[in-house]
């Protein structure tokens, strides 16, 4: 009996498990990665009343729409220097800056147009050696070098809520 719980033992063990998280740096997980990121953004839009849009917490820093508009322009920027994807037709600065839909629209727009670029990327492509500011690295790290100023970016208007009284969004694993 012992040897028969055991053997049903090791294979549960062995068997996979069901939904498997993706490999880090894998086109899945970067695209898990945008997803969130462009969530945690919108969330932030969204729950900054627009009156606060145009303020700073300091004066050195830009204001928070400023710096919710750059998170998400840098995506496409970022992108574009080690594709030939185009730039995608986003709103205008000023509906971008003013209103949380126009906000809302900028960071759907930019976050679209990058997922849209991701998922069409060949491993051949991915495996690709660009260069991003002067330093070489493979096309797929550049994506890594997004999800980690998105999220430096981001997290500095956590300061603009505090300013206010306000809790920032709550965070969330991806």
């Amino acid at each position: 009996m012992r040897v028969v719980l055991l053997l049903i033992l090791a294979a549960l063990a062995a068997a996979p498990a069901g939904a498997q998280t993706p490999a880090a740096g894998s086109r899945e997980y970067q695209l898990n990665i945008l997803e969130h990121q462009r969530k945690t953004l919108l969330a932030m839009a969204d729950s900054m009343p627009e009156e606060f849009y145009r303020d700073k917490a300091t004066p050195e820093q830009r204001d928070f729409a400023q710096q919710i508009h750059h998170a998400a322009q840098a995506v496409v920027y970022l992108m574009s220097l080690t594709t030939d994807a185009g730039k995608p037709t986003l709103p205008d600065t000023a509906k971008a800056l003013n209103s949380r839909a126009g906000l809302r629209e900028y960071v759907n727009g930019a976050f679209d147009h990058a997922a849209a670029e991701l998922k069409k990327q060949t491993p051949a492509t991915r495996n690709e050696t660009v260069k991003l500011f002067g330093q070489s690295m493979p096309r797929w790290q550049v994506w890594d070098e997004i999800h980690t100023h998105t999220v430096w970016t981001a997290g500095q208007v956590v300061a603009n809520f505090r300013k206010h009284g306000m809790a920032p969004p709550a965070f969330s694993f991806f």
